[in-house]
C-alpha cells in the first residue's frame, strides 16, 4: 500500500504519503489564496522526499471538507486526476475527521474550522476516531449550549474563545493525519466514502447586483 494523501478544505495546502505502516512524507504550508499554486510542487516534494514516482502509488486520499468551495475544489479534482491517471481508487475523508484524529484527545470534544462570514464548520465527537454529529456550519453563538464545557480544536475554535474557551491545536488538518486514518480504516476493512465535496453552504462568490450584461455589435 502507498497512500498519496492531500487536503485543501481550510488554509493549509497538505500532502503526505502513507505505506500502510506509517507516514513516510508530508508537506503542509499555510496560504488560503495559493491551494492551486502550492499543491502540485507540494506533491512532488513528499514524493521526491520518499525517494518514490507517482506510479508507485497505490490509493488517493483527499479531504472532502467541508471547507469554502474555491479552496476544497483544488484538491479535490487533483486527486480525481491523479486517480483516474493512475488507474486506483480515490478515498474521501471528512476534513474535520484529520482535525480529531491529530487531536488524539480520549474525550468528548469539538472540531471547528473556519468558515469565515463569522461562521465555522463544525462536528462533536466522541473520541479522536468517533464522530457524533453530522458536519455543520453555524454562527459560533449560536451553538453555544452543544459545545458547552467541551474542549475544542481547530482554527474556528480558536477565533472565538467566548463560544470554545478550551480551544487549541492543531489549527488546521495534516494530510499525514488524514492518511494515518484512511490507511487505519482501509486495514479494518471500512469502506471509506467516494470523494464528494461537503459544501454546506453556496459559494462566497457572487454574481455582481446590477451586473450589465454587453450585448456584441
Amino acid at each position: 500500500m502507498l497512500l498519496l494523501a492531500l487536503d485543501t478544505a481550510t488554509p493549509a495546502v497538505t500532502v503526505a504519503l502513507h505505506d500502510g505502516e506509517a507516514v513516510i512524507a508530508s508537506s503542509s504550508q499555510v496560504d488560503a489564496r495559493r491551494h492551486g499554486e502550492l499543491l502540485l510542487p507540494a506533491v512532488d516534494h513528499v514524493l521526491t522526499d520518499a525517494g518514490l514516482t507517482l506510479d508507485a502509488v497505490t490509493g488517493i486520499v483527499v479531504g472532502i471538507g467541508p471547507g469554502p468551495y474555491t479552496g476544497l475544489r483544488v484538491g479535490l479534482m487533483t486527486a480525481d486526476t491523479f486517480g483516474l491517471a493512475l488507474g486506483v481508487p480515490v478515498h474521501g475523508v471528512c476534513t474535520l475527521d484529520g482535525l480529531a484524529y491529530a487531536a488524539d484527545l480520549d474525550g468528548p470534544f469539538v472540531v471547528a474550522t473556519d468558515a469565515r462570514r463569522k461562521e465555522v464548520y463544525w462536528a462533536r465527537y466522541a473520541d479522536s476516531r468517533t464522530r457524533v454529529t453530522d458536519p455543520a456550519v453555524d454562527r459560533p453563538a449560536e451553538i453555544t449550549d452543544q459545545v458547552a464545557g467541551l474542549p475544542a480544536v481547530g482554527a474556528g475554535a480558536l477565533l472565538y474563545p467566548d463560544t470554545f474557551p478550551s480551544a487549541h491545536e492543531p489549527q488546521h488538518v495534516s494530510a499525514a493525519a488524514l492518511a494515518a486514518l484512511a490507511a487505519e480504516r482501509l486495514a479494518a476493512g471500512v469502506e471509506l466514502p467516494e470523494p464528494r465535496p461537503l459544501y454546506l453552504r453556496r459559494p462566497d462568490a457572487q454574481v455582481p447586483k446590477n451586473y450589465k450584461v454587453v450585448t456584441p455589435k
